[in-house]
């Protein structure tokens, strides 16, 4: 007598197996859902820095501390959207602080090398340790 299908140890293997592949496999998705989520608090410094950079190369300021919103054409914060909760610009450091879910508070910071050309960045922030920028 022949029988077709499955013994229940081989479908309790399958399930096991599959569990352990889950395990291993969502938290790497989480961290990749989130950092494509972070991108738009990544980009949305984009407008500031090029202000930054613009005013640095036309206005000639004599320091970091010249460089606040609303100063020398570096535009004011946009209000909160998005995954965006705030924005500050002081010192000619750019902050944007995330919004929703597990991005919460979760800072990005870019901060000039200083008021002469060549002009680099430094990025730094809470992202830096979760891994998200």
């Amino acid at each position: 007598m022949k029988k077709n299908g499955f013994t229940l140890i081989e479908l309790m293997m399958v399930v096991a197996i599959i569990g352990i592949l889950a395990a291993v496999a969502l938290p790497a998705y989480r961290l990749y859902t989130d950092r494509a989520a972070f991108s738009e608090v990544i980009l949305s410094v984009s407008k500031y820095k090029s202000a930054i950079s613009t005013a640095i190369a036309t206005k000639n300021p004599g320091a970091l501390t010249d460089l606040d919103a609303g100063q020398l054409g570096i535009p004011n914060p946009d209000p909160a959207y998005g995954r965006i909760k705030s924005i500050t610009i002081v010192d000619g450091v750019i902050t944007v602080t995330a919004a929703g879910g597990t991005l919460e508070d979760v800072t990005y910071t870019l901060t000039p090398s200083g008021v002469t050309f060549p002009l680099g960045w430094t990025e730094g922030g809470t992202c830096k340790t979760l891994g998200y920028c």
